[in-house]
């Protein structure tokens, strides 16, 4: 049997997704235009993370599944942003498609295209994805279909067996409701670490009271931390609240992705040997680096 190497890359596993961002200033006004401004960029909330980590200095590298439609311009777009792709190239289904309608406040309402994303399966998956792996990171849009979960379920059992830890995003409200309740708690059971939104942080805990929320994620998981947006994040361990930690104030172009941005900058941080709340700190300053910039990832230097 061959050994795994160790090492100090962040593996995740998620999304690609073709983002097409509308910035409109006035409300959405029916049977009629609206006029806005919109970009195309690469996006999807697991290749999103990945970025952002490798923008804070992690090595990193990405599984998912692209339409042949634009299979090149994700590897290339990725690798620019210093992420080591391993994309499965979809013969029969486009690259997934996010239009993000983002008002004046920069908040955003997503239509969403699912696309090849959704296939990804356990015969994409590859053991050796693991060698020089010390953390892996699985994006929530995984666990809402039956391959999805199958795949989940695999690299859960890989990384246990290799002593690698594993973080979730559940990603999506209205999935999980969809899914069902019950099944996504199941399906994400023996995860050790949770980075829910505050919306999630209620749903998945039953409770309306953030802190509430993320010590009883953290009695479940281990540790748990609630996104909160401009507000900043709660981090939580073993059933008790570490700290609050604030927002970073910064100037909200386009919120499209900074949940993502937040989860890079935490996972990048806790690779290098920051503590949970230092960790925090860092995802907080990603986040709000984030919603600075047109799209959900990071600008890329020349």
């Amino acid at each position: 049997m061959s050994r795994r190497t160790a090492g100090n890359a962040l593996l995740v596993i998620g999304d690609v997704v073709t983002d097409i961002v509308a910035l409109h200033a006035n409300a959405l006004a029916p049977d009629t235009d609206t006029a806005a401004r919109i970009a195309f960029r690469p996006g999807g909330s697991g290749a999103n993370t990945a970025a952002w980590a490798a923008c804070s200095g992690t090595e990193v590298r990405l599984l998912a599944r692209v339409g042949a439609n634009s299979a090149d311009w994700h590897r290339d777009e990725l690798r620019a942003a210093g992420v080591e792709p391993h994309l499965v190239v979809d013969g029969q289904a486009a690259t997934a498609v996010v239009i993000s309608l983002v008002d004046a406040g920069a908040e955003r309402t997503l239509v969403t295209d699912s696309g090849a994303a959704v296939r990804l399966c356990s015969a994409d998956w590859d053991a050796a994805l693991l060698d020089g792996a010390a953390r892996v990171h699985l994006s929530g849009y995984l666990y809402f279909t039956d391959a999805g979960r199958q795949l989940a379920a695999t690299v859960h059992t890989a990384a246990r067996a290799a002593g690698i830890p594993v973080s979730v995003d559940p990603a999506s409200t209205g999935f999980i409701e969809v899914l069902g309740l019950p099944a996504f708690l199941a399906a994400v059971g023996g995860t050790g670490l949770v980075l829910p939104n505050l919306a999630e942080a209620r749903l998945l805990a039953g409770t309306a009271d953030p802190v509430a929320a993320a010590e009883r994620l953290s009695a479940v998981h281990g540790e748990a931390v609630v996104k909160l947006g401009a507000a900043g994040a709660l981090a939580a361990r073993q059933g008790e609240l570490l700290a609050r930690v604030p927002g970073v104030a910064a100037l909200a172009v386009d919120s499209t992705g900074a949940g993502d941005a937040f989860t890079g900058g935490f996972l990048a941080a806790r690779l290098s040997g920051a503590d949970l709340v230092e960790a925090t700190e860092a995802g907080c300053r990603t986040g709000a680096a984030a919603v600075e910039v047109l799209g959900g990832r990071p600008p890329v230097r020349g």
